[in-house]
């Protein structure tokens, strides 16, 4: 699949069945979140594979939104690792983990599977539950395995604005004076 047909086609998977999701899937998927792009190249993400019966138990202390899955990943960055920008000192780790986040939910629809990125979770709850350290900050809950067979994608998948509410051209080089 091109990748145009796998950005458009993957949706939010609400709806698990509980086939086993094989090793060698959740390891492509790691791998496709250790490339993706990080800022100075850190690579600030950290990544907690939530499995079982328990690991899922834990997990749902902290959201309601596992819909069935059968196992997780938690997706954090490391605020001490993560660059910095000199101008303001915002941290690229949210950014980071987003990046990754993002290109593991590609490759996981390449491989059959589903996810649906969860941001709906409690921080403080994560935080306690799965033992962080301090600089670790809990960016996305990301629900994994194959799709029930009566899955389907939100109404809300199809509606998207027109680019020409989201992009604009120009050369902007007025755009700052007065």
């Amino acid at each position: 699949m091109d990748f145009a047909n796998l950005a458009t086609d993957r949706y939010s998977v609400r709806k698990f069945s509980s086939r086993p999701v094989e090793k060698e899937k959740v390891e492509a998927i790691l791998q496709a979140g250790r490339i993706a792009p990080t800022a100075c190249n850190n690579q600030p993400q950290r990544i907690l594979v939530i499995e079982g019966e328990a690991g899922m138990a834990t997990l749902k202390t902290c959201t309601t939104y596992t819909f069935g899955a059968p196992m997780a990943f938690l997706i954090c960055c490391d605020r001490e690792k993560s660059w910095n920008r000199p101008f303001d000192g915002d941290n690229s780790g949210v950014v980071d983990a987003a990046i990754v986040t993002t290109h593991m939910m590609l490759q996981a629809h390449d491989l059959g599977l589903g996810t649906t990125w969860v941001g709906h979770f409690d921080p403080a709850r994560t935080r306690k539950e799965f033992k962080l350290p301090d600089s670790y900050i809990p960016v996305a809950v990301l629900p994994l395995g194959y799709p029930a067979e009566d899955a389907k994608k939100n109404p809300l998948h199809f509606t998207k604005l027109p680019e020409r509410e989201i992009v604009f051209f120009g050369d902007f080089a007025d755009a700052g004076k007065s």
